[in-house]
């Protein structure tokens, strides 16, 4: 048995917002449209099922952490890469070798918006890389004591 690692995710809420993802079918929703490789990366080498996220609203106008969830499935191909519809089409990325994937988040809780300055205000999340400089990743590892400092918050 691995040791749960722990996530912070973002999603732009017209998109998918917690509220979105607490009333999907068991409260699962794929997570698609990722289309950097880092996180993609993060996605396919190191997320786990069971680990934990930190449901992030982004590009809205109150950013932050808004939800308590969990990754909910192992990587699979994201299928908005060919649909030509999608605004995540990719016109390079082949069936035979795709190159995104995706993963199912399961929303557990919403809780009330951890914003930005507040976050940025507790010591113990001064290295937490949502918070750092040029940072636009949309997936980002969360420490252990990142982690426990949110969700203590968030109480």
């Amino acid at each position: 048995m691995t040791t749960p690692q722990y996530w912070l995710m973002k999603s732009e809420p017209d998109d998918c917002s917690i509220d979105d993802a607490l009333a999907a079918p068991e409260q699962t929703v794929p997570w698609t449209g990722v289309r950097n490789y880092q996180a993609r990366n993060f996605m396919r080498d190191a997320m786990r099922v069971g680990d934990g996220v930190l449901f992030y609203h982004s590009s809205c106008p109150e950013p932050g952490i808004a939800g308590i969830a969990r990754v909910a499935s192992a990587t699979r191909t994201d299928p908005t890469q060919f649909d030509p519809k999608s605004a995540y089409f990719d016109k390079a990325s082949k069936k035979e070798a795709p190159r995104w994937l995706l993963l199912d988040v399961q929303a557990l809780r919403k809780t009330r918006v951890l914003g930005l300055a507040e976050m940025r205000e507790m010591p113990a999340l001064e290295e937490m890389r949502v918070l750092q400089r040029g940072n636009r990743l949309s997936i980002t590892p969360v420490t252990k004591g990142e982690w426990d400092a949110v969700v203590a918050q968030l109480a």
